[in-house]
């Protein structure tokens, strides 16, 4: 079982990250997308990828919370990086229209100048969207035919929302966020409408820990050795085996990203 999403340059991981890998490991898990979410962020995420060869990979781009720091210095280091083999995705990027930390205007110039750059190098997209699908849609779709692949990461939005995110031949990611039985319910009963060859999943770690795993863990940080828990609950309400949904998922993401 692959984990797309871990948020591995967290200060909340300063004190354990190699404990934090390795629990990871010991839990199942067979691999580890760490996300860059600025540029500072997109080189930490890559030197950790480095250290974890053929075992943790990254990404390489801006989050839509830090474009109005995009910048011409900052879209030659993504480049750079992305020469790097751990490097195999550009994100994550996207629109955030729920916090606003950055201007529209500044979000939707970061997230085009992003694309532009993962056409260029042909590579994947990392994708961020929230509460801002219609505009979201409309910078990314011309995009998409230069693209070799993307993923919604984190995906909470709505039926119709999840529809059109398929129809534009997106991969989906889920989370830990899914068995929250205050603010998952709606994305529960949409997980079956995901076919099994688009569906990723994924801890967001240290962020988002599942509300229902028991015992509950004694530190609300997330980890990524608690995927299995996540596979456990999404392979029963899709109605399928866990083993098989383990694989699948692995096999997903390794399609996506690339990877050996």
């Amino acid at each position: 079982m692959f984990d797309i999403g871990v948020n591995l340059t967290s200060t909340q991981f300063a004190s354990d990250r190699q404990k934090v890998v390795k629990r990871a490991r010991d839990a199942g898990v067979t691999g580890m997308l760490i996300t860059g979410t600025n540029a500072l962020e997109s080189q930490q995420a890559q030197r950790l990828a480095e250290a974890q060869p053929g075992f943790c990979w990254s990404t390489a781009g801006v989050h839509p919370h830090h474009a109005s720091e995009w910048s011409l210095e900052i879209a030659s280091t993504l480049r750079r990086l992305a020469e790097k083999p751990e490097v195999v995705a550009i994100g994550e990027c996207g629109l955030d229209f729920n916090r606003n930390l950055s201007a529209h205007e500044q979000q939707e110039y970061a997230f085009d100048a992003q694309l532009a750059l993962a056409a260029e190098l042909n590579m994947p997209v990392f994708l961020h969207c929230r509460e801002a699908h219609a505009r979201f849609a409309a910078v990314l779709e011309p995009w998409l035919p230069k693209l070799p692949g993307a993923v919604i990461h984190c995906f909470t939005g709505t039926r119709d929302e999840l529809e059109a995110c398929l129809a534009m031949g997106l991969s989906v990611g889920i989370t830990g966020w899914v068995c929250d039985e205050r603010r998952g319910l709606e994305l529960r009963e949409l997980l079956p409408l995901i076919p099994a060859e688009r569906l990723l999943l994924e801890t967001d770690a240290p962020y988002l820990l599942p509300r229902d795993m028991r015992p509950r863990p004694p530190s609300r940080r997330n980890e990524p050795c608690f995927l299995p828990h996540i596979v456990n609950q999404v392979a029963t309400w899709r109605d399928e085996g866990a083993e098989e949904l383990a694989t699948r998922i692995d096999q997903n993401a390794r399609t996506l990203f690339r990877l050996a």
